[in-house]
């Protein structure tokens, strides 16, 4: 049983969580899951996690991995082999698209095709100007006041 959920409500009564609320929304809406090829995501470090896709008869070339701001595409396409003639296809060969939502600051840092194995290597990068910092306090000597300086309007008469 699917439920569609009205965010309505939650666009006007909340100021800067638009990118949370588009995320739930969409979440809300999304299409049937395909779940081919098969992936597991590993957090690997306090920082790192890890995607492993398991794309067994593609090679390094038939695959395709994009970033686009806060959503990574992985797809593949299976070139066509048409001398081939099955008379059983047990191995999956068609062509797939995944996509995963990815949040702010994480990059992908390096992606690798093993045994049939895709894994792709992500890092959340914090910028130095959004980690916390410690600020110093001073002891001692007052803060140097500053004097103020009075600007007076010129009257004049109407």
């Amino acid at each position: 049983m699917r439920t569609n959920l009205d965010f309505s409500t939650l666009f006007r009564s909340s100021i800067g969580f638009d990118r949370m609320l588009n995320v739930l929304e969409a979440a809300s809406r999304a299409d049937t899951v395909d779940n081919w090829p098969p992936y597991d995501i590993v957090k690997s470090g306090e920082d790192a996690y890890r995607i492993a896709m398991a794309v067994a008869g593609f090679t390094q070339d038939e695959l395709t991995i994009t970033q686009e701001q806060n959503i990574l595409f992985v797809s593949g396409q299976k070139a066509n082999a048409d001398d081939v003639q099955y008379l059983h296809r047990g191995i999956a060969g068609r062509s797939f698209q995944r996509r995963f939502e990815i949040a702010d600051h994480v990059k992908v840092v390096g992606a690798g095709l093993v045994n049939g194995l895709l894994t792709i290597d992500l890092k959340r990068e914090i910028p130095e100007e959004m980690k916390p910092r410690q600020i110093a306090i001073s002891t001692g000597e007052a803060l140097p006041t500053t004097e103020t300086k009075q600007i007076e309007a010129s009257k004049e008469a109407a």
